[in-house]
């Protein structure tokens, strides 16, 4: 009878962090829509921190009866209710402090534009078209540091970089125009399998090269910094010796 609510409470660790994982593998997979995966985590996190109640209770009750399997079954549900919690948490809590927008570019003046792609987004419920001088802004107080790359190489030298660099990432090539400088791709995001599309534009700049870069979500407000990211591992990809 003393060892149950530690038993109880590592089901319910297990089924929480369960569901942590099928949230987003069942959007992923499309079992089902990218929201419900999202209210499946937040029920998950709720049952998260059921099972750390149940399983420190459990673990209380163990313990008087020197239960050393309850204590074992109770750290473990403690362990695995915190996973189901803190994920979502952690998720959320950077949510809070990122804008809640989902198109980064490198060039808020004169952002690269999308061609290639566009046919794989007639259903995407976000636009490409950029947001103007607020979106600007709200990029530049979040990611102040995302701005254009020089490269002291021609731009054909340039762009064969950029595409090395974008399949070394795993980008999936759409349209690679050496004759316009301009690379397309679309990249999935490991756990939901969001698809959001990459445009790398390469121009001269003196003797070397101008390279800019924008991430646009197909779904969702907020990338909750995915773009942001996702630029970064691009530029820095890019700049690395040889």
């Amino acid at each position: 009878m003393k060892g149950r609510g530690a038993v109880a409470g590592l089901l319910l660790g297990l089924i929480a962090a369960l569901s942590i994982v099928a949230a987003g593998l069942g959007t992923r997979w499309g079992f089902w829509h990218f929201r419900t995966g999202f209210a499946v985590l937040r029920y998950a996190a709720y049952g998260g921190a059921v099972a750390i109640a149940v399983s420190l209770a459990g673990g209380v009750m163990a313990w008087r009866g020197s239960l050393r399997g309850g204590l074992v079954a109770a750290a473990a549900g403690v362990l695995l209710g915190a996973t189901a919690f803190g994920v979502p948490w952690s998720w959320a809590r950077y949510a809070r402090h990122v804008p809640a927008i989902h198109d980064i570019t490198t060039d808020t003046e004169d952002p690269p534009r999308f061609a290639a792609v566009l046919s794989l987004r007639k259903d995407a419920p976000n636009s490409t078209e950029y947001g103007g001088p607020e979106l600007a802004q709200k990029q530049h107080a979040a990611y102040p540091d995302l701005r254009s790359l020089m490269l002291e190489v021609p731009p054909g030298p340039a762009f064969e970089r950029s595409v090395a660099a974008a399949r070394r990432l795993g980008w999936k090539l759409v349209d690679a125009n050496a004759g316009e400088g301009r690379i397309e791709a679309t990249d999935t995001t490991f756990w939901f399998g969001f698809k959001d599309d990459v445009v790398v534009r390469i121009a001269a700049a003196g003797q070397g090269s101008r390279v800019d870069v924008r991430s646009v979500s197909r779904v969702g407000v907020s990338d909750v910094g995915t773009n942001a990211r996702r630029i970064r591992k691009f530029l820095k990809e890019l700049s690395r010796p040889g």
